[in-house]
């Protein structure tokens, strides 16, 4: 059973860097997963999917970009398409404890009314929730996913997922299934967490629904891993023998949901690497400048003449952590072997005054921002003694996780 290594300096998450870091991020994970492919004698290459006419509104049949955009429109801000999350919540409403939930289909006839229905009344906010069964609203779900015109793991990636497979050691299949994952777009990537968080829930409940990890991967994998736009028979004529192979992959996919998004530590420390290169870069490029000689003998001039003071009110082995959210605006925080991230922002809530919204443990989070990070959102188990000898020159902030 694969666990996440404990690092002291923290796990970086899916979402917990900044824009500017993860596009780095991206283009090593890119390298590295073709690298691991080429080294175990199996092709990587990024298919190219035949155009295929797409509906450019309704639910059904629309591609994932196209969906989130109408639907932000209406709930600003939705990660996930508005249908795919209200009909997990319908299927979850009953009970997960029905037998054959996933595996048992809805009626054809009525899930096809459905659909049709759904489609003109949904947005209208008119259509009858109370009219579906369970088992037609497990069949919406898949028919979604089977649905879109481009794969959920798209077009690019399809292959790629579906060859895990093919590598020889569950610690490469992993491996790769992490990079998969950090190169899927934003809104599959996200789409696909959603549906596997609640594929797990599903078979918390297996001693009653009979929904094992086994048979939900068996369930679930033809509606992710089939596609018939490659304009190509080579791929149709192996399905069979895919089959079992995307069963596993999508068992991994959902038993190390938690392992595969997350960032890789030695992603996260070539991205400092690039960033201090290119910060270097920057400085040497501002010497070469005549013109910009003066302004940068001014502009140092000005920060030793704002740092003079700080210098001396942040002693060596001491950070000054800001929260602007919170009563306690600033603090110096004497850095231990054994402080975390965690204990930074308990110490800041507790500081509590009247006249400041009162914000929650779960709400705000300690971030490392600059030096050589853009910015990244600390886990509560970060060492911040072993973080700050990585980065020292990175400030501290205490605010909430944007949306």
């Amino acid at each position: 059973n694969f666990r996440l290594p404990k690092d002291k300096t923290g796990t970086t998450k899916i979402g917990d860097l900044a824009p500017q870091d993860m596009k780095k991020v991206c283009s090593l994970a890119l390298i590295e997963l073709t690298a691991l492919y080429d080294i175990l004698g199996t092709e990587f290459k990024q298919q190219k999917a035949v155009k295929i006419k797409t509906k450019d509104s309704g639910l059904f049949g629309v591609p994932l970009s196209l969906l989130l955009e109408q639907d932000q429109k209406k709930v600003p801000g939705t990660k996930t398409p508005l249908i795919f999350q209200k009909l997990i919540a319908q299927i979850e409403e009953t009970t997960l404890e029905t037998e054959g939930l996933l595996r048992i289909p809805g009626v054809a006839t009525r899930v096809k009314g459905l659909c049709q229905e759904l489609e003109a009344k949904f947005y209208e906010g008119t259509f009858n929730w109370e009219n579906v069964k369970q088992h037609d609203a497990a069949s919406l779900l898949k028919l979604f996913i089977r649905e879109l015109p481009q794969p959920l793991l798209t077009v690019e990636y399809l292959k790629a997922f579906q060859d895990v497979q093919n590598l020889p050691t569950r610690k490469q299949q992993l491996q790769a299934l992490n990079l998969l994952v950090i190169l899927l777009p934003e809104a599959n990537r996200d789409t696909l967490k959603v549906l596997l968080e609640f594929l797990q829930r599903v078979i918390d409940h297996r001693d009653k629904n009979k929904m094992t990890l086994k048979n939900v991967a068996m369930v679930m994998a033809p509606n992710l891993f089939t596609f018939h736009g490659f304009g190509s028979k080579t791929i149709e004529q192996s399905e069979f023998v895919m089959a079992a192979g995307t069963a596993n992959v999508m068992r991994f996919m959902i038993q190390y949901q938690k392992l595969l998004w997350t960032i890789p530590k030695f992603i996260v420390n070539q991205v400092r690497k690039q960033n201090t290169e290119s910060q270097k870069k920057e400085k040497k490029d501002k010497a070469m400048k005549k013109l910009l000689k003066k302004m940068a003998y001014d502009r140092e001039k000005h920060e030793k003449q704002e740092k003079a003071p700080n210098d001396t009110d942040v002693p060596q082995g001491v950070i000054r952590v800001q929260a602007p959210h919170l009563s306690k605006v600033s603090m110096a925080i004497q850095l231990t072997e054994e402080l975390k991230a965690g204990d930074i922002v308990a110490r800041f809530l507790s500081q509590k005054s009247g006249n400041v919204q009162t914000l929650k443990k779960e709400e705000v989070f300690l971030y490392e921002i600059g030096g050589n990070i853009g910015e990244r959102c600390l886990d509560d188990d970060t060492y911040m003694k072993d973080l700050y000898q990585l980065n020292p020159n990175a400030e501290w902030v205490i605010k909430p996780k944007q949306s």
